[in-house]
């Protein structure tokens, strides 16, 4: 097959794919309610397909015809029955509480790399309220037990997938209350969720760092409508910040979905030299990217750690999306990445950083070497070469000279001109 491709600017009007966040949250509350959903939803994927073989799996039936999902709730469900959650995550986090309080023996099956996808500290959450779990093979879990009700205690700075699947579980436990811990990360999503059960009759109430479901079960409203999905249209707003002439429809302004946040992440990029923070925007940082690449001036996304634990490592391919079109990807500051480990390179070195410290790794092939971003302890000619920490330095100079800040601790041997110091 052979594409020919003219360049030219682009224009015309696209409409924007059906939410994939709202068409996971609206289906699971239909297939929880009382009675038949239609939900509108012109666009499917695969990982909603996958929530769908889930459902189904469960006991649900649902069929799509005519652009709408017609979903008959789950009347009890299958022990023994297998969940293909291939490779979404957020299937596999938000059912694995509900099947959980449906009291479901099931096996949940991982396909791609969501079994390296974090599942803690949720696993640890339904284990202590009753729930066995087990992990026989790397991309297979078992779960056996029946989720008990009570009190919930969940971080908030991991990911609001593990909340939001407790959320859709504690309305078959007869309510309960969910203790938010740490700085929370995507706060729209779990915004999103609570919109969900409302529109299903759940009441929910969110004070500060609790978030509790009142007593009372699932009522289907008939119809919805799955909403244009905003991440999914962020590549065109972003096409036009770039000379395009795109028209993208079905965005709601009033939208619960974070990334709606694009229109004021691309005024900062167009104004240059912009810090956008990304923790509640992770889904955008990849087409934002691309704008600050064809943009003047500097641009820092910060708290973006959490991209490297996607279906892929965001961060590496953006980096790698960027090096392709001409642009720079050699080095990469991700604040909020704080990991208590050491940093090891080739050759034996090890460093510890401080703690909150901005870390600049450098890619040169497949060598890493890191840094840390320190102002300068010394005035260095060219060739010279400085090893320092906040108290100790050590410096080689042109001349042959060691400059040494601090005090020398040497375990071992030490010989000056041949001769062993210390041992007579």
């Amino acid at each position: 097959m052979l594409a020919i491709l003219t360049p030219h600017v682009l224009s015309g009007r696209v409409a924007a794919p059906s939410s994939k966040s709202q068409a996971h949250r609206l289906l699971i509350c239909a297939a929880l309610a009382d009675t038949q959903t239609e939900i509108l939803c012109p666009a499917r994927s695969a990982d909603i397909d996958a929530t769908v073989d889930c459902l189904r799996a469960l006991g649900a039936e649902i069929q799509y015809k005519n652009g709408s999902f017609w979903v008959m709730p789950m009347r009890a469900a299958w022990p023994g029955g297998v969940l293909p959650c291939r490779e979404s995550g957020s299937t596999l986090r938000f059912l694995l509480p509900v099947a959980a309080a449906l009291g479901a023996d099931c096996t949940f099956r991982l396909a791609g790399r969501l079994p390296e996808r974090p599942l803690s500290p949720l696993w640890e959450e339904l284990c202590r309220h009753g729930v066995a779990l087990a992990r026989p093979q790397p991309d297979v879990i078992r779960l056996t037990g029946r989720l008990a009700s009570g009190q919930f205690t969940m971080a908030a700075n991991i990911s609001s997938q593990f909340i939001t699947g407790l959320l859709f579980a504690l309305p078959l436990l007869g309510g309960g209350r969910i203790d938010l811990t740490g700085q929370l990360e995507s706060a729209g999503y779990l915004e999103m969720t609570c919109q969900a059960l409302g529109r299903f009759g759940v009441e929910t109430r969110w004070e500060e760092n609790t978030i509790t479901v009142a007593p009372g079960g699932y009522r289907s409203p008939g119809r919805l409508q799955v909403e244009g999905d905003w991440s999914g249209g962020a590549f065109w707003l972003c096409a036009n910040a770039l000379g395009a002439e795109i028209d993208c429809t079905g965005l709601d302004l009033a939208s619960k979905q974070g990334d709606r946040r694009v229109h004021g992440a691309l005024a900062a990029i167009r104004k240059g030299n912009a810090t956008i923070p990304g923790r509640d925007i992770p889904d955008l940082i990849p087409a934002l990217a691309v704008v600050a690449a064809g943009t003047p001036g500097t641009t820092r996304f910060t708290d973006i750690g959490r991209l490297r634990l996607k279906e892929s490592d965001r961060i590496a391919t953006t980096l790698a999306l960027i090096e392709a079109l001409g642009g720079s990807g050699a080095a990469v500051v991700t604040d909020g990445e704080k990991r208590d480990v050491r940093i090891i390179s080739p050759g034996g070195y090890c460093w510890q950083p401080g703690a909150g410290e901005s870390v600049l790794v450098l890619k040169a092939s497949q060598t890493y070497i890191p840094g840390a971003l320190q102002t300068a302890q010394a005035e260095l000619a060219p060739g010279e070469v400085m090893v320092f920490s906040n108290a100790a330095r050590l410096v080689l100079r042109n001349n042959g000279d060691i400059e040494v800040k601090g005090r020398v601790r040497i375990t071992g041997r030490l010989f000056v001109n041949g001769r062993e110091l210390g041992a007579e």
